[in-house]
């Protein structure tokens, strides 16, 4: 039997306008981009992954077609921490930035191309721990004026969330008000969280995640910037609440500083930026060791990034919540066959595991075509 080899790795940069801009502390976002990247083998297998690109979705396209796609070619799509390596060494330097989100796309789609060729779902390639439902929360109540947050905080409810991140920024008094409007609409029997997108600095931070505490919010998340490390220490030693980050860094050795020094109460990689399902497993399974919670990032990504989020929280051990994102996005909501990972699809306050080979998912042709930048 003739082994299977990488014919072809495609990426598609992709853009849309999104219906409703969000808002956090950072400011506006009108729109998402991000490159999907469709890999093709010698047998007829296609694989399909998502690298996270927020502005400048075509220079990732390049970088996989001219730097990352032509090592793989040839190649047998089994051997993935092999490609791993080769594409990491595309590059020398310290890991991570656009190469390690480039990276991400090429890998999900190597282990969907494995899925499919066994026959199995990713989680179960991963070893499998028996989900086939994850709790969610829904995300994000937008930084907004009190009546549209209120609207969204209801919407939340009436779709059956039993879990609820809310956006945070300056002034202080205004991000302890608004937590305090929330826990009053939401009461004492939702769990809340924050995030507040590096907003403060850490001095800001004890003082708003002190509120939280009181408010019987569930965790603090990227209140400083995810570079202060030491900070970050500063405020696990002096604040009674979880404090949550990982969205920000890439690969497993920068997750292993915060594991190890206990700064983190809950971890957040995301798939489409820290490598891919490799990587990203790796960071889990750290987790995991360090008896550390797992919660995967989503964040404004397609939905790709969300079935391969679920994929890894169906294995992980540590696994605690699910972010379900809850704006409309077109590389979401219509993007694949069936739709996964939407707040319409809850069944109390859990999502459903796609169960089918590889992501468990089809892309929309024509939706690939649709969003795609000239």
């Amino acid at each position: 039997m003739t082994a299977s080899r990488i014919t072809q790795i495609i990426a598609h940069p992709l853009r849309a306008t999104l219906p409703k801009v969000q808002r956090t502390s950072q400011g506006d976002y009108p729109a998402i981009e991000l490159v999907v990247v469709e890999v093709v083998t010698s047998d007829g297998v296609v694989g399909f992954g998502e690298a996270l690109a927020r502005r400048g979705a075509a220079g990732y396209a390049r970088l996989v077609d001219e730097v990352l796609g032509p090592r793989l070619i040839g190649k047998d799509p089994a051997d993935r921490r092999a490609h791993w390596k080769a594409m990491r060494a595309a590059l020398s330097g310290r890991p991570g930035g656009q190469l390690v989100e480039a990276i991400s796309g090429v890998d999900i789609a190597l282990w969907d191309i494995a899925g499919k060729q066994a026959g199995l779902p990713i989680h179960k390639l991963l070893g499998g721990i028996g989900r086939t439902q994850v709790a969610a929360y829904a995300s994000s109540i937008n930084w907004l004026d009190d009546a549209t947050v209120e609207a969204e905080v209801n919407a939340a409810l009436k779709a059956g969330f039993r879990e609820i991140k809310v956006k945070l920024g300056h002034p202080l008094k205004d991000a302890i008000a608004r937590a305090r409007f929330i826990r009053r609409l939401a009461g004492d029997d939702i769990a809340l969280y924050v995030d507040a997108n590096w907003a403060y600095d850490v001095d800001d931070a004890l003082i708003v995640g002190r509120a939280l505490a009181d408010l019987g919010y569930g965790f603090f998340e990227e209140p400083i910037a995810p570079h202060d490390r030491e900070g970050y220490r500063r405020l696990a030693q002096h604040l009674p609440i979880r404090l949550a980050a990982g969205e920000s860094d890439y690969v497993a050795s920068e997750a292993l500083i915060m594991l190890q020094d206990r700064s983190l109460g809950l971890i957040q990689p995301d798939v489409t930026r820290s490598g891919g399902i490799t990587e990203t497993w790796r960071i889990a399974e750290l987790a995991a060791a360090f008896n550390t919670a797992y919660a995967p990032h989503v964040g404004w990504s397609g939905a790709i990034c969300v079935a391969a989020s679920l994929q890894l929280a169906a294995a992980a051990e540590s696994f605690r919540t699910f972010e379900c994102m809850v704006y409309e996005n077109p590389l979401r909501d219509a993007f694949t066959h069936p739709v996964v990972g939407e707040g319409s699809q809850l069944t109390d306050g859990k999502l459903a595991v796609p169960q089918g080979p590889g992501l468990g998912i089809e892309i929309d042709r024509d939706a690939l075509k649709r969003f795609r930048l000239a």
